[in-house]
């Protein structure tokens, strides 16, 4: 299998690569742990995010977006606490802003991949570049959904954070 320039010395990142990479994905859960694992990723690695996503899973609930929405200051401090846990109070609360819109957004399309599927006609869409190594960091698909997602009160979710997104999901081109 080819690995792009994945980290191939590291049994997690191979297994992620193999096992979730590119697999679409419809389960709102999945979804919003996928999101706020890249929230968490900004300015640091995929590799740490893999490494830390145990912490992360108990510090946010097992990404149940219903309970980290009713979150609140003292689930911050809690979480900042935890060892292992990445400590920034921004992303944290990120999060739970956008477990609280991501319910909203589940409320109006009836699931948030119903939403977010709606921006490809439920479609995956394959980037046809990369198997030639020629990967972009965001595009007019990530920009028009990182718009949408900020204008409905996201945060730390911008075209690049999207774009990536994306690619875990398979719905990047």
């Amino acid at each position: 299998m080819s690995y792009c320039d994945w980290d191939t010395t590291d049994e997690l990142c191979l297994r992620y690569h193999d096992e979730e990479w590119g697999v679409p994905v419809h389960d709102d859960r999945t979804q919003f742990e996928y999101l706020s694992l890249e929230v968490m990723q900004c300015g640091l690695n995929w590799t740490m995010m893999l490494h830390k996503r145990e912490v992360m899973r108990t510090c946010f609930a097992g990404f149940d977006f219903d309970a980290v929405a009713g979150f609140g200051p003292d689930d911050v401090d809690r979480i900042l606490a935890t060892p292992g846990m990445i400590c920034s109070r921004r992303k944290v609360e990120a999060i739970i802003n956008n477990a609280q819109c991501f319910q909203r957004v589940r409320e109006e399309f009836g699931s948030f991949d119903a939403y977010l599927w709606g921006f490809s006609d439920g479609k995956t869409i394959l980037y046809n570049k990369h198997a030639d190594g020629w990967i972009p960091v965001s595009n007019g698909l990530s920009a028009r959904v990182a718009a949408d997602l900020r204008r409905r009160g996201f945060k730390y979710l911008g075209p690049t954070t999207v774009y990536s997104h994306f690619e875990t999901l398979c719905v990047s081109n």
